[in-house]
């Protein structure tokens, strides 16, 4: 169902646009409620369990979110998205940073989680365009029933991993050249902030592309494959950026900027400025967790991934709300 539930939610149950970007904005705020707890449970119970924990959440939520019939349903449903989001972020980019540490491949860790974060947006193109099949040929009921069962999988395979080592302290000479920008502080601002306001551009434009006068299935499915693999692209780039700063994330935010604000100048081009935004959240999400975890302590790794996703989640509340307004204003 990925990039289909907001037509299933709008067309097929009837659920106002304005109140399926309000639900869908306070599932958001949940997670951001939530990631900094749950990344120190992460931290403090291990990042496997944590992984578990939030897979088997993640079954129930889209069981609860198929047979949501009612605001108040749906509004649970998305709440439990939340929970099963929060348990896992943080931990999967903390388990696979100590487990890169304990192979003794730590210099590959940009290039690994580049490549992973590429290779699963690749998978959620073929989930899409399959999906699409599947609503196209049995209808929603029987996509939903293999959403639900990709999620036990992804449970089992949670289950099957391997808890790492300790990862050795913060490298020397990152911290060095980390130390050239700034006091601390600044240095993660300049690391969370850039990525968390891109995403919420990317999330208004990317609404307001899916939920227009004219969205109906298989234009919604090429739009969402095409942002996709735009993702997918960025993240692609960097595994091959050799350069990694403060002064890089705040160029990717004003091209960003630019992008959205042409956006609302011309409606028209909505759909090309979605598929635009969101290379560019692909490519700073992993230059933004190598900087971080080579950093930060190793009993803080799951916490700093974690803010740093609460971070995104208000921006992309902040979007969703606006993008809702802005649907509605459009409508009249």
């Amino acid at each position: 169902m990925h990039g289909l539930y907001l037509v299933w939610l709008v067309q097929e149950r009837g659920f106002p646009p304005a109140l399926v970007a309000t639900v869908l904005a306070a599932g958001d705020l949940c997670v951001f409620a939530l990631e900094v707890p749950t990344g120190w449970v992460a931290d403090r119970l291990g990042h496997r369990r944590s992984l578990i924990i939030g897979s088997f959440v993640q079954v129930c939520a889209m069981l609860a979110f198929w047979l949501a019939a009612s605001a108040p349903a749906l509004l649970a449903a998305a709440l439990l998205v939340a929970l099963g989001d929060a348990f896992r972020s943080g931990a999967d980019e903390a388990l696979l940073y100590r487990s890169c540490a304990a192979l003794g491949r730590e210099a590959e860790f940009q290039a690994i989680e580049a490549r992973t974060g590429s290779v699963s947006l690749l998978m959620l193109v073929a989930l899409l365009v399959g999906g699409a099949g599947i609503v196209t040929v049995a209808g929603y009921t029987a996509a939903w029933m293999t959403e639900t069962a990709l999620s036990a999988t992804g449970l089992v395979l949670a289950y099957l991993m391997v808890e790492p080592p300790a990862a050795p302290a913060p490298r020397p000479d990152v911290e060095t050249r980390a130390s050239a920008w700034g006091p601390r502080w600044r240095i993660f601002v300049l690391l969370i902030v850039p990525a968390a306001v891109l995403d919420g551009l990317q999330a208004t434009a990317g609404f307001l592309a899916q939920t227009g006068a004219n969205a109906e299935v298989a234009g919604v499915t090429a739009l969402v494959a095409a942002m996709t693999l735009s993702e997918a692209a960025g993240a692609w780039m960097g595994a091959r950026v050799w350069r990694n700063d403060g002064r890089l994330h705040l160029l990717l935010l004003a091209c960003g900027a630019a992008v959205f604000a042409v956006s609302q100048m011309w409606p028209a081009g909505t759909a090309a400025a979605a598929v635009v935004l969101a290379f560019l959240p692909g490519l700073i999400h992993p230059l933004r967790a190598v900087a971080l975890q080579r950093v930060v302590a190793d009993g803080a790794r799951a916490r700093i991934a974690s803010f740093a996703s609460a971070c995104d989640m208000a921006c992309s509340t902040l979007g969703l709300l606006m993008a809702g307004a802005l649907s509605a204003r459009r409508s009249r």
